[in-house]
């Protein structure tokens, strides 16, 4: 079955904190949740449906139902790490196009940097987890998974550091709009290639920020999102995939995408040349380039002359990308961006990005979430949206 039009984005909303030393994670799912129902135009009453991530804490779901007072028909608790966001819009239209809710609320919150975790630079360890046995001993960390994907595309293609830079030169110039962003210094790629190395070829530049707070959504049947006053935001295409190793045949250079992509252009009925905006997730500035291959923006191999000389900047490049400056600058809530990237498509939809950055008379905007690791197993979201 189609989602193509079953269901609309009807609410989003972006957390202003970016340290929270004075919230608890059930605070800031309950702020987030209320802002974006605010902004639909709907209360907690309304709600029928609900949608989280392993970021929510206790029981999940149960805690957090019972935490802000909901009653419900249906729960999804799916997790995919960062991409689970992008994911659950899809599961959200899903489940109202069946009829087993009207109202879906989907909520990120995390405090990663209260909490002082080194992000991406320690050992991936998830306890009883298949891998763990035989991968902790070699001590794989986030950062150094991506960097071999980096150094591969290098190997093969030709790609250099410098044609990385430009994905955080893009953002950064993205940013210096966004009051709430965790960096708003514009920068150059001499800056991006001089910062210091973390896991070669990835320079500090090349990694996004750690930060807390978080997101949520509002997904409604399209007959709720035309009695509400904020402009419809229609889903119509949706696509998902789990990336693992394939019985140890691991490919570094291709990610989730070039399943999910294909998938969520066939059911919205449109081409990648079609997309006037792209949010797409930015833990390191070769989770970009890797991801703009594998939606077919451009042919694999050539990411590299793809993102280069600003071609990635609103009002002057081919494909803006990531307006709010996105997780290298703008922040990566509980290390799970997909969620900001829905958010910031919608805002670019509704014509309510910032003046300096708004894509004009943007009608088709994509956005894609990445969960996990691209040097082993990580899951993705492709979610088409349309203004209507």
């Amino acid at each position: 079955m189609s989602l193509k039009g079953k269901a609309y984005i009807a609410g989003a909303y972006e957390h202003p904190i970016r340290r929270a030393d004075d919230k608890s994670v059930a605070q800031l799912h309950a702020e987030v949740a209320r802002g974006a129902l605010a902004d639909a135009g709907l209360t907690m009453r309304d709600v029928d449906g609900y949608f989280c991530a392993g970021d929510a804490p206790g029981l999940g779901a149960m805690s957090m139902v019972d935490y802000m007072g909901m009653t419900l028909r249906y729960v999804d608790t799916t997790e995919t790490g960062g991409s689970s966001y992008v994911v659950h819009v899809a599961h959200a239209a899903a489940a109202i196009a069946a009829g087993r809710c009207n109202v879906a609320l989907i909520t990120l919150a995390g405090r990663p940097k209260a909490e002082g975790m080194a992000t991406g630079t320690a050992p991936r360890n998830y306890g009883p987890a298949p891998d763990v046995p035989f991968e902790l001993p070699y001590a794989p960390t986030t950062v150094n998974m991506y960097a071999m994907a980096a150094m591969r595309h290098m190997h093969e293609h030709g790609t250099t550091s410098e044609q990385l830079a430009w994905i955080r030169v893009a953002a950064s110039h993205h940013a210096q709009h966004n009051p709430h962003a965790m960096v708003r210094d514009v920068v150059t790629v001499k800056d991006v290639v001089g910062s210091p190395m973390i896991a070669d070829p990835l320079h500090r530049l090349d990694c996004c920020v750690i930060s807390d707070g978080g997101g949520a959504l509002v997904v409604v049947r399209p007959e709720i999102a035309r009695q509400l006053k904020r402009p419809p935001v229609k889903v119509i295409g949706t696509g998902e995939f789990i990336r693992a190793q394939i019985g140890g045949k691991v490919d570094l250079l291709t990610t989730g995408a070039a399943w999910t992509g294909p998938a969520a252009f066939a059911e919205a009925g449109v081409k990648p040349a079609d997309i006037q905006y792209a949010s797409i997730y930015d833990s390191f500035t070769i989770t970009v380039l890797l991801t703009l291959e594998d939606l077919g923006f451009c042919k694999k191999g050539e990411g590299g002359r793809f993102v280069a000389d600003g071609n990635l900047i609103s009002g002057s490049g081919k494909l803006p990308f990531n307006t709010d400056g996105g997780g290298l600058c703008n922040n990566h809530p509980g290390n799970r961006g997909g969620m900001t990237k829905v958010i910031e498509a919608v805002r670019q939809l509704r014509a309510e990005a910032h003046p300096k950055v708004q894509v004009p008379n943007c009608r088709l905007a994509l956005a894609h979430g990445t969960g996990g690791s691209l040097g082993t197993r990580h899951g993705s979201g492709t979610l088409i949206m349309e203004r209507e």
